[in-house]
């Protein structure tokens, strides 16, 4: 008796199982196209973060700025700090070989838009970049790197050094690679050297070692502090137009080296100076505008950098010095021409 209501209610399971499968891939196929609809339209819309990475990569500007231990990285790591103005403007410090070895990261390196650099490292490019002058402008004129040479007693002027021993600090220095370029340029064959300084000043000492040169910015440490015998002194180098090109005149007196200078005397020297250049990009380009707006934040806010806490560097910069052999960014002289009106127009 309880077969035939059962044999129903299989018949009756049986044809509603169709019409479950049917109802069941009708709603899959509609949450289907739902959720084709809803990736077309994030396609369509990028998430926000994907505009925040556009915008940061649009405003990043790439600064190789030399050895860790080096001045121009310091310098590059405190106009970071200073033009920071989130996605809109980031500078990008790089660590490199050296301050020499920044142009060629200018030249050929991706993502690198500007870079400290001491002015004769063009004279390297003028075979292999015979335009490098016009391919290459310059933002800013930092500071000098004063050429020191210290010699021993014995050693009386540049000329008796041929032959000798002379340290110029160790390669990716500016010492390293100006020194023996300035040397050439003297006409004074030596024998060249490129190991630490301190080490090379113990040599001296020692008479092992006729002379270091020193290239950066006054005072060097390792005079101020350091207890010479007597006898042992700074030599001159007169400028004359074989410097003319590239590099400035410059003084070393007694109140920067009271141990090795006598008061009211002063040696002639030579400057090379350390600038902050970029890439003569075509105006309107992106990379144009990466650099004007540096230039404008920069311009803008030097006033913080010479504020105590940063380099002492940055109180005798001056944004209208020029640099020998250069012409300056077409943006950078565009922000001083116009200050220049809004001072004039000043009551």
């Amino acid at each position: 008796m309880n077969k035939a209501p059962r044999s129903l209610a299989l018949l009756l399971l049986a044809g509603l199982v169709p019409v479950a499968l049917m109802l069941q891939t009708a709603c899959v196929e509609a949450q289907t196209v739902k959720n084709a609809k809803a990736d077309a339209q994030l396609v369509r819309r990028p998430l926000p973060q994907e505009n925040e990475k556009d915008r940061m990569n649009a405003w990043t500007v790439g600064l190789a700025g030399g050895l860790l231990e080096g001045a121009p990285i310091r310098l590059a790591a405190e106009m970071a700090r200073v033009v920071d103005d989130g996605a809109d403007l980031q500078l990008l410090p790089i660590v490199t070989r050296g301050a020499t070895d920044n142009l060629n990261a200018l030249i050929y390196l991706r993502g690198v838009d500007t870079a400290i650099i001491n002015s004769d490292a063009l004279e390297e490019y003028k075979i292999q970049v015979p335009q490098i002058r016009s391919r290459i402008t310059y933002l800013l004129n930092l500071f000098p790197s004063e050429l020191h040479v210290f010699v021993r007693p014995e050693i009386t002027s540049l000329q008796d050094l041929a032959g000798k021993k002379v340290n110029f600090n160790t390669q990716g220095t500016a010492a390293a690679y100006s020194g023996p370029l300035i040397f050439s340029r003297l006409g004074i064959d030596v024998d060249k050297t490129f190991i630490p300084h301190q080490v090379a000043l113990e040599q001296m000492r020692k008479g092992e070692m006729s002379a270091v040169v020193f290239i950066t910015s006054k005072p060097v440490d390792a005079f101020v502090r350091g207890r010479w015998e007597a006898g042992f002194k700074l030599l001159p180098v007169h400028y004359d137009r074989r410097f003319e090109d590239y590099y400035l005149p410059a003084t070393l007196d007694a109140n920067e080296y009271p141990n090795l200078i006598k008061q009211g005397e002063r040696v002639s020297t030579i400057a090379v100076p350390t600038t902050l250049v970029a890439f003569n990009w075509l105006p309107h380009s992106n990379r144009y505008r990466r650099v004007a707006r540096l230039v404008e934040y920069l311009f803008t806010r030097i006033d913080r950098l010479q504020a105590p806490g940063f380099d002492p560097k940055w109180q005798s910069i001056n944004l209208a010095a020029t640099v020998p052999g250069l012409t300056r960014f077409r943006a950078a002289q565009e922000w001083l021409d116009r200050n220049a009106r809004s001072a004039q127009a000043r009551p």
